[in-house]
């Protein structure tokens, strides 16, 4: 089917899990009304149940459609060939995401989801990276709060220095000060999938700094002291992200992508931390998840688990929502040969907690592609990263209050 004749603009595929649930909830609240959309997965009655909710929430708004589909690429290269756009909610990616890929790129179709498995993603782009080129399919995994802000307060920053210094730029340096909102059974099961289905292999080389960057940048010396903790000026005491490695996968194809490199400067590198009061909290924060990692490790402690926290599909009730919210701050240093390098800063704010973000970037990110000129659509094609959608995706993730405010520093 050719794209202009297709029925829908974006199609939600796992619309009755939590995130999609909360993305088929941003649309219906927040885009526009004559947008044509629908909603998606194995079950005709719980996604009625679902349009039944989202009516509830707009009644002027017409229903979205419903699209039964089965997780084979069969059934899936019909619905993406139905939609300009479509977002994929249903997890884990690493056992059930390919061929909703597959079904996308054969058939043209760009695609988002908000997965934060780096071994998938990597072998996706092995896999399918060339033929999403030649057929058009702009493909952008890991659209949500990973690593949507990472990537795109690394890209204002990076174009900040570059304005105001003249500089391309030697390392971006986020702090998460807050990130409040807790898991959903889908995070945890996720975990637990790589755990239980990944070598060891794969995870080491998913590991890498430049794991998913189609050039390879400058090699990585050691950033935090011998206990694991850094002291930033203007960020504090701070003790790497559990998050990091995915985040820096993205930001690091982000610098990859764009001339090879050159567009952030060949120095490039990304570093991420969460801000802790001190060095005490620093250090038990670091044993606490260490302890943590090594427990799940053994399959009785996964067992228990399991069996003691949301199931896939649920995550945090509603009566948290009004005490989530994400808060980022971030440091870029300009290139030079100088020890009091010219600085710039970055602040993201956002009155929300991680599923809700995750739900409107996805939505908006769906919107860039659909509406507005972007690298990506320059590009036309392939795996892409947030960031490729630049100042209009900034843009329209203020509607739903995403602020980035920046500042040159003192140096």
């Amino acid at each position: 089917m050719a794209r202009q004749d297709r029925e829908y603009e974006i199609v939600v595929f796992g619309a009755t899990g939590y995130t999609g649930k909360l993305t088929a909830q941003y649309i219906t609240t927040h885009l526009p009304i004559n947008l044509k959309w629908a909603v998606s997965g194995r079950s005709a009655p719980r996604l009625e149940a679902v349009v039944n909710e989202l009516r509830v929430l707009n009644p002027d708004r017409p229903n979205p459609g419903i699209e039964t589909a089965d997780l084979n690429f069969e059934s899936l290269s019909s619905l993406a060939k139905k939609t300009h756009v479509l977002i994929s909610t249903v997890g884990p990616y690493t056992t059930l995401g390919e061929p909703v890929v597959e079904a996308c790129v054969k058939n043209g179709t760009h695609y988002l989801d908000c997965t934060g498995e780096i071994p998938w993603v990597k072998r996706m782009i092995e896999k399918y990276d060339t033929e999403a080129k030649a057929n058009g399919a702009i493909i952008i995994p890991q659209c949500g709060v990973e690593s949507v802000p990472a990537d795109l307060i690394s890209w204002t920053l990076v174009n900040l220095v570059r304005e105001k210094f003249s500089k391309n730029t030697k390392e971006v340096i986020v702090s998460i000060v807050g990130l409040d909102g807790g898991f959903s059974g889908g995070t945890l099961t996720t975990l637990f999938t790589s755990l239980e289905t990944l070598s060891f292999k794969e995870l080491l080389e998913a590991s890498k700094p430049w794991a998913l960057s189609p050039v390879e940048g400058a090699k990585y010396g050691r950033s935090t002291s011998l206990l694991g903790l850094r002291t930033v000026p203007d960020l504090g005491t701070l003790t790497p992200s559990p998050i990091a490695d995915t985040d820096r996968s993205v930001v690091h194809r982000t610098w990859g992508l764009l001339d090879g490199g050159r567009a952030y400067g060949m120095n490039f590198r990304y570093n991420e931390y969460v801000k802790v009061r001190n060095v005490f909290t620093g250090l038990m924060f670091r044993a606490a998840f260490g302890a943590a990692m090594l427990a799940i490790l053994f399959p009785p402690i996964r067992w228990l688990l399991k069996r003691s926290v949301y199931s896939p599909g649920q995550g945090p009730p509603e009566e948290t929502f009004a005490k989530n919210h994400i808060s980022v701050k971030a440091v870029a240093i300009a290139d030079e040969n100088s020890p009091s390098a010219q600085r710039a800063a970055a602040e993201f704010q956002y009155p929300g907690g991680p599923y809700h973000f995750t739900g409107a970037s996805l939505a908006e990110a769906a919107m860039v592609i659909l509406r507005d000129d972007t690298v990506a659509k320059t590009r036309g094609g392939g795996f892409l990263t947030p960031a490729t959608l630049g100042q209009p995706f900034i843009d329209r993730l203020a509607g739903a209050e995403f602020k980035i405010q920046t500042r040159v520093l003192d140096h």
